[in-house]
């Protein structure tokens, strides 16, 4: 958990690591690739470590080299199964199946299961997977999916919530090994899709219309392995950005792409922030007092539904009334009684909430629900007065590296320290309820099917 003493500006200047949400389809798609891959800027995060691993299983080699890069090369191209104890510790490791698909043929996947910020199915992916002439069955909790040959067509994957990432991703690298030409309608336009695209191009594919909503891919026979840098990381630079805002001060932040945060830097100007742009950095100074805006969370190039915590925390201190909504993930609001708990003043209606920004944020024991929610957490403590505790940090350790090192850089006052009660400062001791751990049972778990050679999978009835 950390201990964070609030109230203290930041000063001075840090640099964004690469992107996780990037890394993770480009380390996946390594699977579809001949020889080794050299992959830079790649974050050493726990949901990277958790993909190694399932790529691990999938006959792969995975490797962090003394001077950060990550080397994969594919050593066992029979392998196919990834299992759900793999599986549910990270959503994204889903994206493994269309590269197994394309390039091996066969894939068996766990399904990925619920996750705290909403109902996310892979319906699309298995849509477009499909539509490619994939055979797909659903047993056991389990993605069943062959192809003796997969051929090109015309796919649409808008959804009920707009365009899927993942699954523009996953069914892209499939594509790619399609016979002839496919075209994706409704595709993700997400700067973490078009990198992909830009390593599959790389690799020998030959895909066109990356950026928009309308991509064109000519199959190839096959795709080579190669050395590529991952874009930086834009929700982390975004982050920073309002840590910034909300602790006050005057930070530089570096390796940032501004293009890709042209709709939070927007945001943050219209609360008051004084912004500068200079290639690859943005320098914020922050305003005396916030102004309350109205703001919606909707797929790139909107403002990305990964910040909407964070900048719910941003405007709990607005003056005035503001009002977030998010039209991406509509349930994404638990961080909203965490908030409350610091004296935020937040509503929920739907898919918005409602916020009467105070003047200031107390410090208080909370507890983080997911990623961007412990994200949001902890800015809200950085401004805060007096000391706050979070706990569960370990959901900020899936996707940001080092961010309490690099805020203790810039003069946050941030401690890791163990979960437990003693450790707790003595003005928040914690409840009994609250200090009982979450208990994780895995008796019942879903057995990995048997699942071996290319002939048991042909005997395997698609349905």
């Amino acid at each position: 958990m950390f201990v964070v003493r609030g109230g203290r500006p930041l000063r001075g200047r840090v640099s964004v690591s690469g992107a996780k949400n990037a890394a993770l389809p480009i380390m996946a798609a390594a699977l579809a690739a001949r020889g080794t891959t050299v992959l830079r800027g790649v974050p050493d995060l726990v949901d990277v470590t958790t993909l190694s691993q399932v790529l691990q299983s999938l006959g792969m080699t995975v490797e962090r080299q003394a001077d950060g890069a990550l080397e994969l090369t594919a050593a066992d191209e029979q392998r196919c199964l990834a299992d759900y104890e793999m599986v549910r510790r990270m959503r994204a490791s889903v994206c493994v199946l269309g590269p197994l698909l394309g390039r091996r043929g066969r894939a068996c996947v766990s399904l990925p299961g619920g996750c705290n910020i909403g109902h996310r199915p892979i319906d699309l992916h298995l849509k477009g997977l499909r539509a490619l002439g994939a055979e797909i069955t659903i047993d056991r909790g389990y993605v069943f999916a062959r192809a003796d040959k997969l051929v090109g067509t015309d796919i649409y994957l808008g959804g009920s919530f707009g365009s899927t990432v993942t699954g523009t991703c996953n069914v892209l690298c499939a594509a790619v090994f399609a016979k002839g030409t496919t075209t994706i309608s409704a595709a993700a336009c997400e700067p973490e899709v078009i990198d992909l695209g830009r390593y599959l191009n790389a690799m020998g594919a030959k895909i066109e219309g990356l950026g928009t909503p309308l991509l064109r891919i000519q199959g190839v026979e096959e795709l080579n392995a190669v050395e590529y840098t991952v874009i930086p990381d834009r929700i982390e630079a975004a982050t920073l950005l309002i840590a910034a805002t909300m602790a006050g001060g005057r930070l530089q932040v570096d390796n940032v792409e501004p293009m890709h945060l042209a709709a939070v830097i927007d945001v943050l100007r219209m609360v008051g922030v004084g912004i500068e742009i200079q290639g690859r950095t943005v320098c914020v100074t922050a305003p005396e007092r916030i102004r309350s805006v109205d703001i919606t969370a909707l797929p790139y190039p909107g403002i990305p539904t990964d910040v909407q915590a964070q900048l719910t925390a941003l405007l709990s201190m607005a003056d005035g009334i503001s009002v977030v909504t998010d039209k991406v993930f509509p349930d994404r609001f638990m961080h909203i009684p965490e908030l409350m708990r610091m004296g935020a003043n937040v509503r929920r209606e739907g898919a918005s909430s409602i916020i009467g920004g105070v003047k200031t944020l107390t410090g208080a024991c909370v507890m983080a629900s997911d990623l961007r929610a412990s994200a949001a957490l902890l800015l809200a403590a950085l401004a805060a007065d007096g000391e706050s505790v979070i706990r569960r940090v370990y959901h900020l350790d899936r996707g940001y590296e080092s961010l309490e090192k690099k805020l203790n850089q810039v003069g946050a006052d941030i401690v890791r320290v163990a979960d437990l009660p003693e450790t707790m400062p003595a003005s928040l001791q914690l409840s009994d309820e609250e200090q009982q751990p979450l208990a994780v049972d895995s008796s019942d778990s879903p057995p990995p099917p048997k699942f071996l050679s290319k002939s048991e999978f042909a005997r395997h009835r698609i349905k």
